[in-house]
Formats: structure tokens, C-alpha cells, sequence
């Protein structure tokens, strides 16, 4: 009786039960590396203060509301427009800021000086082309009322903003 054994690593069956534990450890570095190497700009570091600001932000948007604030977003290539409109005793600023705030990326963010036109008129330009959702703040510059909302800016129509109060 003849014995037809071979070494064990010249078996093809242990190489097979060993490569599934073998493609977890190599999932798992990999994971890791992106792990490490991606930034998370979701995680705010003064989550605390932002917090501790939530009454005067929402100040903010009641006085909107006490002023008749509205306002209409356009948008053209780079170049913003905007119509707002108030009750007829409200004095408008000079310049007013329009915030666009990327949802999950950190460093899309843009702030736009709009500089008036007359006749409730503002206009300005985008530092790069805006696609997808965006959250938009627009407030005087002295911080005393805000108007916010959110863009889907691949739309033609312009963006609607209202005074929210409550």
C-alpha cells in the first residue's frame, strides 16, 4: 500500500480555508487607512458654544419675522442677485451677507458680500459654481436678523426665503 501524501502547504484545501481570515485583515487596513487619512468635517470642536448661541440665533430670526423679511434668491453662472423685501419702515443695509453652507462638506463653504443696487436690489459673486443641496443664511451685518433656507442649486428658479419665527 503506497501512501500518496504531500506536505501540507502543497494541499490546496488549507490556502482556501486560510484566505477568507486573509481578505478580512487586508479589509480591515484598509479600512483603517481611510479611517486616518479622511477628515470628518461633520464634528463641529466648539460643539458647546454652539449650543450656548442657539437663543441669540433664534432672536435673530424672530426679529426677521417682526421686520416682514423676505427675500428671493437668483443665481446666473458665478454671479448672485437678490430682491428682499420688509415692511416699508424697515431701512435696508448698504450690504448684506449671503452664507451657503455645504451640508456635509466643511470646505465648500462661501460667504458673498451683496452690495445694493437701489429699489431693495443686491448683487454679488460666487467664489466657485454651487450643485447639489446647500443650506443659505442671509443676515444684516450687524447680526441683528437672519433669513435662512435651504438651495438645490442645479434649479433654475430662484430660492424663496422667509422669516421664520417660533
Amino acid at each position: 500500500m503506497t501512501s500518496d501524501s504531500k506536505p501540507w502547504y502543497k494541499e490546496p484545501w488549507p490556502w482556501i480555508l486560510m484566505a477568507g481570515p486573509g481578505l478580512v485583515i487586508i479589509a480591515a487596513i484598509f479600512t483603517i487607512w481611510i479611517a486616518v487619512v479622511s477628515a470628518d468635517g461633520l464634528v463641529a470642536d466648539d460643539y458647546y458654544k454652539q449650543g450656548l448661541a442657539m437663543n441669540q440665533r433664534l432672536e435673530r430670526d424672530h426679529q426677521a419675522s417682526q421686520l416682514g423679511l423676505h427675500a428671493d434668491v437668483m443665481r446666473a453662472g458665478l454671479n448672485v442677485r437678490l430682491l428682499i423685501t420688509a415692511k416699508e419702515t424697515t431701512a435696508l443695509p448698504e450690504e448684506i451677507v449671503l452664507r451657503l453652507t455645504h451640508p456635509t462638506i466643511d470646505g465648500r463653504d462661501q460667504n458673498v458680500a451683496l452690495k445694493s443696487e437701489g429699489a431693495g436690489f443686491y448683487g454679488g459673486v460666487l467664489a466657485e459654481d454651487l450643485a447639489g443641496r446647500w443650506h443659505v443664511t442671509l443676515e444684516d451685518p450687524a447680526g441683528q436678523w437672519r433669513l435662512q433656507g435651504e438651495w438645490q442649486a442645479g434649479f433654475d428658479e430662484p430660492l424663496r426665503l422667509d422669516a421664520k419665527a417660533g
